[in-house]
């Protein structure tokens, strides 16, 4: 016969089991550079927020990271130089190129950009796509 009323303390706590999701640890074959930026995505996101079948793509993005801030020190060294190589700064500018265009489309792909679903609904964007105009407003 079921009881009548409200459970007490000690019944809700029994009640139902919590199951932690634990966050994925960094792979073996990352650098600690790597390595630190795999933990800084996955702590930034919910537990559950990267599946197995997305650990190859985020490994890819830990090293595109790493290699995007190597290419930068590169820039900021050649801007350093007395006499800037024209050339070489180009190249470093389109291997930056490169790399933002691959970080951007893994971070979009795994859901990690601003302009994907993290977006704030209440954004001036959200709301003026949300308006309907009616009929009779004009």
């Amino acid at each position: 016969m079921k009881q009548r009323g409200r459970k007490s303390a000690g019944e809700l706590a029994v009640a139902s089991p919590v199951l932690v999701q634990p966050r994925p640890d960094a792979p073996v074959e990352l650098t600690p550079e790597q390595a630190d930026v795999w933990n800084e995505v996955v702590d930034a996101l919910p537990a559950d927020w990267f599946p197995a079948e997305t650990h190859p793509l985020l490994i890819q993005y830990c090293r595109h990271t790493i290699e995007a801030r190597r290419i930068a020190q590169l820039i900021d060294q050649e801007c350093a130089r007395e006499e800037l190589d024209v050339a070489t700064y180009a190249a470093l500018l389109r291997m930056q190129a490169r790399e933002t265009t691959a970080l951007k489309s893994m971070a979009s792909s795994m859901r990690l950009s601003q302009q994907s679903s993290r977006r704030d609904d209440n954004s001036a964007t959200a709301k003026k796509n949300r308006t309907v105009t009616r009929p009779w407003e004009g």
